[in-house]
């Protein structure tokens, strides 16, 4: 619980000038450590049973006007376009959402760069042919209080009619809140402006809430355009979800390929995910792991690349600043503040350890949802996936990929700048592998009470 004993600290009731009240609690309640949680997937047969669904599953979704104060368990509920299509919404409203929601996650698999064994064909059956149209994700501090929750939600959906379980999937981390690799994750997070904390150390300012919460002011100083009715987009947000597969066994083996001590191999990873595996980041922590500095929120997101210039500490291609270039330069523009994202991402399957080999690998063994919450999602996912993913033409890298994300149709190349010579370590291959995604509406509690309702029926 240490990150909500960090935002109790910073939080003032009296510089709140959001609707907390009418805002899901998961949008700004970060995940608790240790964490467990399930997703669940259902899909919509019945317009009216998923409408009832909806009104009961709605008194059980908590808001976000005691985000920083401790809560066992909580709920989330997303809806695709699909999904709001099965429970019979106008269609005056379907057409005001933005169009790569209303299209879909995977008929926008060329604009996210989805190919090959990415592709949507092969993603799991819960995810293709826009199935999944209701997405409920619970996150808990225990497995006494996840079980709690679990059986409420499973309860209003026993009870429930034309509403059919399409898929379940349990994650959780312990204290060290690893990613499958043996990464501390989900470290970076923006402050958002009116939800009454200061800016989180290493941050100018807090970000403008209509970067996250439709019907706020953006980093434009205006509101992005707001789905009709105004009961139905306000204080609402987008969701992008994607699942992952991860290859753990292939990155170890590539570690061992690459660098002969477990030293050398922990320095390798480092340099690949920009940061060490506590979480330190390698501009604070130069010279080795730093266990205390991973572990300290007030320290350990306090940096930028500002006397990196070169990438000597923090090579350009390193995974974490790719996704957030903090001052770097780059060859195409991009405003920082309007591709920041709320991370709720989320981990399964055994814990790390460097053992694990490429014939250990399997679907489902071990793996990340990557989830974030942001009023830009599809925009800033697309350009992600293509710029800052699956490429490197913003960094003078030409065709470099991510090394931890990228989709490598063929073997690809990691860069460390160096002097005198720069060091090129070549066999990057698909360490995470997409098995699904769609692109998601999380509605605001008043939005889910008028869906429930469907006064709009004749």
């Amino acid at each position: 619980m240490r990150i909500l004993d960090t935002l109790r600290s910073r939080f003032r009731r009296d510089r709140v000038s959001l609707q907390l009240d009418d805002i899901q609690a998961l949008i700004l309640r970060s995940r608790p450590e240790p964490y467990v949680g399930l997703h669940a997937m259902l899909h919509v047969e019945d317009a009216a049973g998923g409408r009832d669904l909806i009104a009961r599953l709605a008194r059980h979704i908590p808001s976000a006007a005691d985000w920083t104060e401790d809560l066992t368990a909580w709920t989330g509920i997303a809806i695709s376009h699909a999904g709001l299509q099965a429970l019979g919404l106008p269609d005056d409203a379907l057409a005001s959402f933005p169009l790569a929601f209303r299209e879909g996650m995977a008929a926008r698999a060329h604009q996210l760069r989805d190919s090959g064994e990415n592709a949507p064909d092969t993603w799991e059956p819960a995810y293709r042919d826009k199935t999944c149209h209701i997405a409920l994700s619970i996150f808990a501090a225990d497995k006494a209080a996840l079980d709690a929750a679990v059986a409420t939600a499973m309860g209003i959906h026993a009870a429930s009619t034309g509403v059919r379980l399409i898929g379940t999937h349990e994650f959780g981390a312990d204290e060290d809140a690893e990613n499958p690799f043996g990464f501390r994750d989900s470290i970076s997070q923006p402050t958002v402006a009116g939800a009454g904390v200061d800016p989180q150390p290493g941050q100018e300012r807090a970000i403008a809430a209509g970067e996250f919460i439709l019907g706020e002011a953006s980093e434009t100083g205006e509101p992005l355009v707001l789905p009709q009715p105004e009961v139905l987009g306000r204080n609402g947000s987008f969701v992008v979800l994607r699942k992952y597969d991860s290859r753990v066994g292939a990155f170890n083996d590539f570690l061992r390929a690459h660098a002969e001590t477990p030293e050398d191999r922990h320095r390798l990873a480092a340099k690949m995910f920009g940061r060490w595996r506590s979480g330190a980041p390698l501009i604070l922590a130069p010279d080795g792991e730093d266990a205390p500095l991973g572990a300290d929120g007030a320290r350990n997101n306090d940096f930028d690349y500002a006397d990196d210039a070169e990438g000597l500490i923090c090579p350009h291609a390193a995974h974490a600043r790719r996704m957030n270039p903090r001052g770097s330069p780059t060859t195409i523009l991009a405003d920082e503040n309007i591709h920041r994202i709320i991370r709720r991402s989320s981990t399964f399957g055994p814990k790390w350890t460097p053992d694990v080999t490429a014939d250990q690998d399997g679907d489902d063994q071990r793996g990340l949802f990557f989830i974030f919450i942001s009023a830009r999602a599809f925009d800033t996912i697309e350009f992600l996936q293509q710029e800052w993913i699956n490429r490197g033409n913003f960094l003078d890298l030409g065709e470099e990929r991510d090394p931890i994300v990228g989709l490598h149709s063929e073997p690809g190349q990691f860069t460390i700048p160096a002097r005198p010579v720069r060091r090129r370590v070549s066999g990057v291959t698909t360490f995470n592998r997409l098995r699904g995604g769609e692109y998601l509406f999380m509605p605001s509690l008043s939005a889910l009470h008028w869906i429930g309702k469907g006064d709009w029926v004749a």
